[in-house]
């Protein structure tokens, strides 16, 4: 191909010489330095476009707590070569479009790790994390508000003081949820994993459409008293971090980047599924597994790493996909002195970690 057309070699991957000028995002996790996301990006399509408050005049986003680290290890040493052409495509469709992108694949393919690429890779700093189960609602994403706390702060200042106590700022007892977080006008988008969605009960992805296609929402304790308190600060999901909350309302300004991740154990609805962008990753290869192995254990080289590598790799393969973080333990284990050529309890503690995700 020429021009601007992408070359995508036999394997789905792009060479890194052709890829197309559009990407921002390269898939590597490397952090692009040199470069303002807030001006790189394009404008919002004028339906997905958002005018929420404006960001905060120093708005900084909070520094990775060192989850990217354990997940995607510490040395770079995934390149483009090693990512599939189809996920570059569509994060940064996502990107461009501010929609939603739902990722599926088997459960160890990385599905969550992506969430933590893209945020390091674009300095958009500490991903926003909301694990779902079977008992998630769309309000504990959202924000909390502890009720009981507040009056029983009320009432201890009242017994202190001896007589009527001042109330207690009512922000003191809200805290956002991630989803709440995520919404937050800033300059440059958040991350926001919700992560496992398929868990969830039937009515939450219906729940998420209003907020995905409105880019706010409202705090209700907070709107009820917006005549006396039109500004009240409260905590979010970040750690020591508080936010302005004006007339109870958070509008997004920058639309976030929201990885959900599914295991397939559930449909969704199709008006969901409509307003979202789909990916599927499929099981990492031999070269993919060679590099997350690097990444995650610096200097770990050797045969016996090598023929660990292949062997996942074909076991994997006749498995139909096994969790790739058991290639990481066997590797460990071989390195830390467990692995003796001679030992006959290697190949069964090795074939004890590679047993699929099943009880029988």
């Amino acid at each position: 191909m020429s021009g601007n057309d992408q070359d995508v070699a036999a394997d789905g991957r792009t060479s890194q010489l052709d890829a197309p000028d559009w990407w921002i995002y390269r898939g590597t996790g490397r952090p692009i330095h040199d470069i303002d996301l807030a001006q790189l990006l394009p404008a919002p399509p004028p339906w997905r476009s958002y005018r929420g408050d404006p960001p905060p005049e120093h708005d900084v986003p909070p520094p990775d707590d060192g989850e990217a680290e354990r997940r995607l290890g510490t040395a770079f040493t995934l390149s483009e070569q090693d990512v599939d052409a189809s996920e570059l495509n569509m994060v940064n469709a996502a990107l461009y479009l501010r929609r939603p992108l739902l990722v599926t694949g088997n459960p160890g393919t990385g599905k969550s790790s992506l969430a933590y690429r893209i945020a390091r890779e674009l300095g958009l700093g500490r991903v926003l994390r909301w694990a779902i189960t079977s008992h998630t609602a769309l309000s504990s994403g959202l924000y909390g508000y502890d009720a009981i706390g507040r009056v029983q702060a009320a009432a201890t200042s009242q017994a202190q003081r001896g007589g009527e106590a001042e109330e207690p700022p009512i922000g003191d007892f809200v805290r956002l949820g991630p989803l709440g977080t995520a919404f937050l006008p800033g300059k440059l988008p958040r991350v926001l994993l919700i992560d496992e969605l398929d868990k969830s009960e039937a009515d939450l992805p219906n729940d998420l459409l209003s907020i995905f296609e409105d880019g706010e929402f409202s705090i209700e304790e907070l709107a009820r008293v917006r005549n006396r308190h039109p500004e009240v600060t409260v905590h979010t999901a970040d750690p020591q971090r508080t936010a302005v909350v004006r007339d109870g309302r958070i509008a997004c300004h920058a639309f976030p980047v929201v990885i959900m991740t599914s295991n397939g154990e559930r449909e969704f609805p199709p008006a969901f599924l409509r307003r979202c962008l789909q990916l599927r990753i499929e099981n990492p290869d031999h070269d993919q597994l060679a590099a997350i192995v690097a990444s995650h254990l610096v200097g770990e080289n050797g045969e016996h790493r090598d023929r660990l590598i292949r062997d996942f790799a074909e076991r994997s393969k006749a498995e139909g996909g096994l969790p790739t973080d058991r290639l990481l333990d066997a590797v460990y284990l071989a390195t830390s002195g467990a692995y003796q050529p001679d030992q006959e309890a290697w190949p069964r503690l090795v074939d004890a970690l590679w047993q699929r995700l099943t009880v029988r």
